[in-house]
């Protein structure tokens, strides 16, 4: 059993990425954190109470320029907190932030550690997805031995494989859209959400940008698929896969993930650590599990999850909020064709294709956004999953602990 507490959670709105500039476009990604920092150490009273906090653990997917040099540590001494706090970054592409919280649970589990934040931040507008070149991108024969695909295609040859068509993703992404909307009209992110601010202390944005609660599902289901023929993708995947046949595409703009800017960070801590807190904890972190399946599926969450329930000792029935990041449409329904997971618990306050994945920040803001339902519905359990690019996923559970 993980000795592994959650105490709070809490996130940045997402702002989109914008040709022009986003809203989050002027504030790097240590400030972004740093202000996350800032209000952790105000909520937890940690100056006061002279808790000291080991580490500070960030998943990045993109760990160049502003986001390279251990931006968690930069971001420690931008929101001044005490030199003595070390910092540092874990990057499995879209699963770093969950890595970063299951890495920091582990660590104060085994007592390495007593107290860390983890969390995660990306600065999509400052620091472009594959900005940093990576070689999988770049060189055609690393691309063929690794399976690397565009996302998008990758999501599309899942959603063939798990036997979905256009009609099913639409009305997901609408789904999210909507319930997203309602989310943030019945004030669901108010204790999770944190206002990021200007240098002059004005705010800057206050809520989750890219909602299209507006838009019907007739207006999803005319918008142009993302990549109709990528032949050179699909080449490849039929090299990996020669019994699967080819695919078509079937995403479009309204049913993937925005590109947003964002930070999430948790503070956890084990018990030892229980009594200077003067707080009850509000979570249990119960099991971690990482996987990886063939590339380019997007199926590594779904074997992710496996290995968590095994893990907690628990069945799927015993989860009561599922939160899986909406890597596209087709993940979230993947999970629930796999695990039979109602529409009752899964991502019931909307996610990522509706307000956006910012990669490395997406795992805190899926734990933040669980315990809140948990608490919302007087729920138990919660399981958290992200899949990733090369076949990757990583899954938790937590527990709700009555306060």
């Amino acid at each position: 059993m993980l000795d592994a507490y959650v105490y709070d959670a809490v996130r940045t709105p997402r702002g989109r990425v914008r040709r022009n500039g986003g809203t989050l476009a002027v504030v790097p990604p240590q400030e972004l954190t740093a202000q996350l920092l800032r209000e952790l150490d105000r909520r937890l009273d940690l100056s006061k109470r002279s808790i000291h906090v080991d580490d500070v653990m960030l998943g990045v997917n993109t760990a160049i320029r502003e986001q390279g040099a251990n931006v968690a540590k930069v971001a420690a001494i931008c929101a001044a907190w005490p030199d003595d706090v070390s910092g540092t970054v874990v990057s499995r592409l879209c699963c770093s932030g969950l890595d970063a919280i299951s890495n920091a649970a582990a660590r104060v589990s085994s007592g390495v550690d007593d107290v860390i934040v983890a969390g995660g931040v990306e600065s999509m507008s400052r620091e472009p997805m594959l900005s940093d070149e990576p070689a999988i991108a770049l060189d055609e024969e690393l691309a063929d031995r690794t399976g690397f695909v565009t996302i998008a295609v990758s999501a599309d040859f899942t959603a063939h494989l798990a036997g979905f068509e256009r009609p099913e993703l639409d009305d997901y992404a609408f789904r999210s859209h909507q319930r997203s909307a309602a989310a943030w009209a019945n004030g669901h992110f108010a204790r999770s959400v944190v206002p990021v601010h200007d240098a002059d202390g004005a705010v800057l944005l206050a809520s989750d940008e890219g909602i299209r609660a507006e838009m019907s599902l007739a207006d999803f289901a005319a918008m142009p698929v993302l990549f109709a023929s990528d032949a050179v993708a699909h080449d490849r995947i039929a090299r990996r896969f020669p019994e699967v046949g080819d695919f078509v595409g079937l995403h479009s703009a309204a049913s993937a993930p925005q590109l947003v800017d964002g930070a999430s960070l948790a503070f956890i801590a084990n018990a030892k650590a229980r009594n200077a807190m003067g707080v009850a904890p509000r979570a249990r972190i119960v099991a971690c599990a990482t996987a990886s399946v063939r590339s380019p599926s997007l199926y590594g969450g779904v074997e992710a999850i496996r290995r968590v329930l095994r893990r907690a000792n628990l069945l799927a029935s015993d989860i009561d909020i599922v939160e899986a990041n909406e890597s596209f449409s087709v993940s979230p329904l993947l999970v629930q064709q796999e695990f039979g997971f109602s529409d009752e618990i899964v991502n019931v306050d909307g996610g990522a294709v509706a307000m956006g994945h910012p990669l490395g920040a997406s795992g805190g803001i899926l734990l933040a956004t669980a315990m809140d339902a948990l608490d919302r519905v007087d729920g138990h359990y919660a399981l958290l999953a992200i899949p990733a690019a090369l076949g990757l996923g990583t899954a938790i559970i937590i527990e709700r602990l009555s306060a």
